[in-house]
C-alpha cells in the first residue's frame, strides 16, 4: 500500500490525535511520524507488524536452508579443508 501525504503526521500532533491515528492505522492505512520534517517512525497496525515479523523470519529460514545446500554442493565437489586449515586460513 502506498503512502499518502495523509499518512504523514508530524511528531508534534500524533498525541493529540493519537485515538484518530489509532483507528486509521487499524483500518488500513498506516503512518508515518515526522521528527523535525524527516520520518521517524511508523504506526503499524500489530496484526501486519506480526506478520511481517513472521515474513522476516521465513527469509531467514531460507537463507540458512541456501547456506547448507551450498556447503552440500562444496562437500560433493571435495571443496572442504581441515580444521587446521581453516585455523590457520582465519588466525591473525
Amino acid at each position: 500500500m502506498a503512502i499518502s501525504p495523509e499518512d504523514i503526521v508530524p511528531l508534534s500532533q500524533a498525541e493529540a490525535r493519537l485515538t484518530e491515528l489509532a483507528d486509521e492505522v487499524r483500518a488500513g492505512h498506516e503512518k508515518i511520524l515526522t521528527r523535525n520534517g524527516e520520518g521517524y517512525i511508523a504506526l503499524v497496525d500489530a496484526r501486519r507488524l506480526d506478520h511481517y515479523h513472521r515474513l522476516e523470519r521465513e527469509h531467514i529460514h531460507l537463507t540458512l536452508l541456501e547456506e547448507v545446500d551450498r556447503g552440500l554442493d562444496d562437500i560433493e565437489a571435495g571443496r572442504t579443508m581441515s580444521v587446521e586449515e581453516l585455523r590457520a586460513k582465519y588466525r591473525r
